[in-house]
């Protein structure tokens, strides 16, 4: 029971990454780079916050606010400097890497006997391994409110049409340049905190913990895309949620097997990539009935 509980809560932790990401690969409709970048830097600025006697929830919002940052970098970079989106992607998280161990001041930093709001009294309280579904359904009931509410006002249904048609989006007067960039910075500030999020779940930063998090982040939308269908935006921001909970019992299951906690990020490719051509076997399978029937009613 324990195991399904934290894979839950692991789940919930980490769909704030894929909810980060939706607004870039599905609305913007580019993947960006920066995002392994920008995990491990707001798990640095938290951990090393709250290290130096920083309340844990604002070390969270200095966390989003580097990631922000860095997401500004990577929008100027690719609307200003003209610089093809995944190339300034890996210029941005390059750099980052080197940011974070002087903020780190080494590749990593423990939380032991720390404050963090995975541990504090009330977190105390609850089962083992609740506390992060119990953190994990605030966070995302917030970031998930928000973001239905912000993409129903004029100003986000304009960042919609700049990811379905910029060239449009500038004839209706819509700045393109700017709705790309603030796409980016929100992206990225959530991709942090959820990275802060992460860090103090598992009581430490590494520089190197954002390698294969876009994997991760992907397979949270592209299972939650496949397991409902179609559905309506405010739908899918849930679905990304559910999605990530799923991959988490997969991923649960695959080591239940005896498989080794070193392929992870194998497996994690394998998940994502079975999941991305699961709609084109559908279609396959599909036209074979289709040809079978056919073949039937002629004999």
């Amino acid at each position: 029971m324990s195991i399904l509980v934290s894979a839950i809560g692991q789940g919930l932790i980490w769909a704030v990454l894929g909810l980060g990401l939706f607004l870039t690969f599905r609305i913007l409709n580019f993947a960006d780079m920066s995002v392994e970048g920008t995990f491990p830097l707001g798990a640095a600025t938290a951990v090393a916050l709250i290290h130096n006697g920083v309340n844990p929830y604002l070390a969270m919002l200095a966390a989003a606010g580097a990631g922000a940052a860095a997401g500004l970098i990577t929008g100027l970079l690719y609307t200003k400097g003209k610089i093809p989106i995944l190339l300034a992607g890996i210029l941005t998280m390059t750099a980052i890497f080197s940011i974070n161990l002087r903020i780190l001041n080494g590749a990593n930093l423990s939380l032991l006997n720390q404050k963090t709001i995975l541990n504090g009294h009330l977190m105390q309280q609850l089962p083992p391994f609740f506390n992060t579904v119990f953190v994990g359904m605030i966070v995302l009931a917030v970031i998930i409110s928000g973001l239905i509410y912000l993409l129903q006002t004029n100003f986000g249904q304009s960042f919609i049409a700049t990811g379905d048609n910029p060239t449009m989006a500038r004839s209706f007067g819509i700045n393109s340049d700017s709705m790309t960039i603030f796409g980016l910075m929100l992206s990225n500030a959530l991709i942090a905190f959820g990275g802060a999020l992460v860090a103090q779940n598992n009581g430490y930063a590494d520089v190197n913990m954002g390698i294969g998090i876009i994997v991760i982040a992907l397979a949270s939308i592209i299972i939650g895309e496949v397991a409902f269908g179609d559905l309506s935006l405010n739908f899918r921001l849930i679905a990304i949620a559910v999605g990530s909970i799923f991959y988490r019992f997969v991923l649960l299951l695959v080591l239940q097997l005896g498989f080794n906690p070193n392929d992870l990020n194998l497996l994690s490719a394998i998940v994502l990539a079975l999941a991305l051509l699961t709609p084109k076997l559908q279609n396959v399978f599909k036209i074979k009935k289709v040809i079978k029937g056919s073949v039937a009613r002629h004999e």
